[in-house]
């Protein structure tokens, strides 16, 4: 593309005094990716912002605690024991950051309901819709599946997004479909203030720092006989074993390697490459508990959207104030934004019954 004019700002802020029946009003924060990645600009935004209820108490954020792993107990192992795991993980370091290359470079996914594989997308408009789901009902799957609240949404969205993949037939439709699911790679998780931002530290705080994973979407095996468990428990193997395999951190280290040595063009070509043949984007921001205010006018509900990628289908996720808002953004006249929601919401349902089945 030409080279965006330095006279034109890399922010927009739009303030819609437009009362609907959700709010009286809606104030939208356009932003460039260039500026930051998610955590960056969140951070910054939190600091514009304070509770609602006590603007001198600091907004406060759900902890960050993992699914237990039965087999990370310390006692009884000895070195030779550790053996396999380590060349386990060696061996899927070296196959999932192989398979990652190829993803972005060669191997495009098929074409389905939910990517059709458009040459110039990302310039097509755009429908974004949103949804929203209660972190109880999320936590009381997670408590009973004992997995972790990421690996229950990624099951919901996979299994709905395969149910609305099926189109209403009752033909098994499993097209190879993958999710480029987003990660922040900060040693430093937590949000830091503006001010904080600018001591030296900020330097690794800041900007576009994130990798991320190439997810196959499960396939449906039968749709008489289909146990929506099955999607929470193949998210979590499939995000574990990424995860653990350390191809997170070769993406990074890669993709910092190509912006210092080949430059940002070459950067942008392999990470629109790696959109481009995937199916779609899934990431996720964690927000506060309380209600926000900015400028003394409560803050009811927020999410987050990007726009320009050259795929048919991105999930955002914002947890804030015990709810999840979960927004889509699709290519127009190509998905169906309420079917897509629909079969998102049964799958919830179906998720939710199972497990509260379970004695």
């Amino acid at each position: 593309m030409e080279q965006l004019p330095h006279n034109r700002p890399l922010w927009n802020i739009h303030i819609i005094k437009y009362p609907t029946s959700n709010a009286a009003g809606n104030i939208i924060f356009k932003l460039h990716h260039s500026l930051g990645d998610g955590h960056s600009l969140m951070a910054a935004l939190l600091s514009c912002l304070q509770r609602a209820d006590n603007p001198s108490v600091p907004l406060t954020f759900p902890s960050l605690t993992s699914a237990p792993n039965p087999n990370l107990s310390v006692r009884g192992t000895s070195i030779f024991r550790n053996i396999p795991k380590v060349l386990r993980s060696a061996f899927n370091t070296v196959s999932d950051f192989g398979w990652s290359l190829m993803k972005s470079s060669y191997v495009e996914d098929d074409i389905s309901l939910i990517r059709s594989g458009n040459p110039g997308v990302e310039l097509k408009p755009v429908v974004i819709s949103t949804m929203t789901f209660s972190l109880d009902d999320i936590k009381q799957i997670k408590t009973k599946l004992r997995v972790t609240i990421n690996d229950v949404i990624t099951g919901i969205i996979f299994l709905g997004t395969r149910l609305y993949m099926q189109g209403g037939s009752n033909k098994l439709n499993n097209e190879h479909s993958t999710a480029l699911v987003l990660l922040n790679t900060r040693v430093i998780q937590e949000y830091m203030s503006a001010k904080e931002m600018h001591k030296p530290v900020a330097e690794k705080v800041w900007g576009n720092q994130f990798a991320f994973l190439h997810v196959s979407i499960p396939e449906l095996t039968s749709l008489e006989s289909l146990n929506p468990l099955d999607f929470v428990w193949k998210a979590q193997k499939l995000i574990q074993r990424q995860r653990n395999s350390g191809a997170v951190f070769l993406t990074a280290r890669f993709l910092e390697w190509l912006r210092k040595f080949k430059g940002p063009e070459a950067t942008a070509k392999y990470i629109y490459n790696t959109i481009k043949n995937s199916s779609m984007v899934v990431s996720n921001i964690i927000g506060p508990v309380e209600r926000m205010a900015l400028a003394n006018h409560p803050i009811k509900s927020l999410y987050s959207m990007t726009v320009g990628e050259p795929e048919s289908l991105t999930i955002t996720m914002v947890s804030y104030m015990g709810k999840l808002r979960v927004a889509f953004k699709i290519e127009k006249d190509f998905i169906d934004p309420e079917k897509l929601k629909s079969s998102i919401q049964n799958a919830f349902g179906m998720i939710l019954k199972t497990a509260q089945d379970i004695a």
